[in-house]
């Protein structure tokens, strides 16, 4: 065990010296407003119009506007490059953030803050999953094998969930210290900030715009995505499908024994759970492959899901949450894993955005009609919607066939060489 700790510092020691130390710091502070936004939305918009309903429609616009526009941002990174495209985005959406936080003030009319809620989904940068498209072509034009590659991924996934766990926790420090609205004004700073610093890195050239190397070419003749890319965005949809039931259960059961203001920590206790899990990931050896991989993690899962069906009381959703935790951040990763290997490298950064707001879009509807479930027939509806998406995703995991590279997939080539790799 400890050889393989050793084994697991000394590829996450080779990824740092491929990005530089900087880089991940700017692309979690760069990544965490949007899960203070996408969590804070709902307690924002009930807190300064009174309304639950009218929190809960506003925060699914939001989200809806990213998942819309984020295949979108993705498309014009590979096109562009990161540099310009992260950079007009970070500053669009920290103005974003700012109009919707001053309309919710304001008490904007529903319609008006639906659309500053999509404004502010449709503008996120889209950080997280270029920061993964950014992070693989550095190591792999180091011809690093897969496992560094993994680790890479292992890495991005557990700064997402840290940021998912972080991100609650300051919308609860703002609203006990005053107004949720003092969350969003960090958010909007953080991306205008630490978003323009990532977009600017000297790392962003790292994957090369397809315009730098090749003619503009018609869209019918753009590398196509393979089918395990369409499987595997399935598969990450009912993920979000199952993450968007659970966080409707774990509301609606804290609200139901009177403690609804443990709803954050027990995200949290999840969230955090799931972190320590996606770093010990990268220790895996690589003949466990990723389609194995997938089965395994969905399979768990789905079975572990099922203890939150039955949970009745704090101490037992502590403890289901916990053990759930475990076996998230390993489908994220492997969901991710599949899609850099079976996705053409010209259309790396796209296909990484389109994932990430397929999950991002499971999660979103699910959260609103979970809702309702969960207020009509108990926490328990909420969680077996979620359980019933677990076992739905396992069966996308059985027809994942884990090929070398899909059609068209070439190594990253090097970049020029002022193109910089760190710090």
């Amino acid at each position: 065990m400890a050889q393989a700790a050793g084994g697991t510092s000394a590829t996450y020691r080779e990824v740092l010296g491929a990005t530089g130390a900087l880089l991940p710091v700017l692309s979690f502070f760069g990544r965490l407003p949007v899960a203070v936004i996408q969590f804070g939305s709902v307690l924002l918009i009930t807190r300064t119009s009174g309304s639950l309903a009218t929190g809960g429609t506003v925060a699914c616009a939001l989200a809806l506007g990213q998942v819309a526009v984020g295949p979108v941002v993705g498309r014009l990174a590979d096109r562009r490059g990161q540099r310009s495209v992260v950079l007009c985005c970070s500053l669009l959406n920290a103005l974003a953030i700012t109009c919707y936080t001053l309309g919710a003030l304001a008490g904007l009319p529903t319609p008006l803050l639906v659309a500053l809620g999509v404004l502010a989904g449709a503008t996120v940068p889209g950080i997280g999953p270029l920061a993964r498209a950014r992070g693989v072509a550095l190591v792999r034009r180091g011809s690093a094998d897969e496992r560094v590659v993994n680790t890479v991924l292992s890495l991005e996934s557990t700064m997402d969930e840290l940021s998912f766990v972080l991100g609650p926790a300051l919308i609860g420090v703002a609203a006990f210290a005053g107004h949720p609205a003092y969350a969003f004004g960090a958010a909007a700073l953080l991306v205008a900030g630490c978003g323009s610093a990532f977009a600017l890195h000297p790392t962003a050239t790292a994957v090369r715009p397809a315009t730098a190397h090749a003619p503009r070419e018609p869209r019918s003749r753009r590398p196509r995505m393979p089918r395990e890319v369409r499987l595997v965005r399935l598969g990450l949809v009912l993920l979000g499908v199952l993450l968007g039931g659970c966080g409707a259960g774990i509301t609606a059961l804290t609200q139901k024994l009177g403690q609804e203001d443990q709803a954050g920590l027990v995200y949290a206790a999840m969230g955090v759970m799931s972190a320590v899990v996606g770093l010990s990931m990268a220790a895996l050896p690589e003949r466990f492959g990723l389609a194995l991989r997938w089965r395994v993690a969905t399979a768990a899962a789905a079975l572990l899901s099922l203890l939150l069906i039955g949970t009745q009381s704090m101490p037992g959703l502590y403890v289901a949450v916990t053990v759930f935790g475990a076996v998230f951040a390993p489908n994220l990763i492997t969901g991710f894993g599949l899609t850099e290997r079976a996705v053409p490298r010209e259309r790396l950064a796209e296909g990484m955005t389109f994932a990430a707001s397929a999950f991002v879009g499971g999660q979103a509807v699910t959260l609103a009609v979970a809702g309702r479930l969960a207020e009509s027939h108990g926490p328990a509806a909420a969680f077996t919607v979620g359980s019933v998406a677990a076992a739905l995703a396992f069966g996308v995991a059985l027809l994942v066939k884990a090929a070398p590279a899909a059609p068209g997939v070439t190594p990253v080539a090097a970049t020029p060489s002022g193109s910089g790799r760190g710090a």
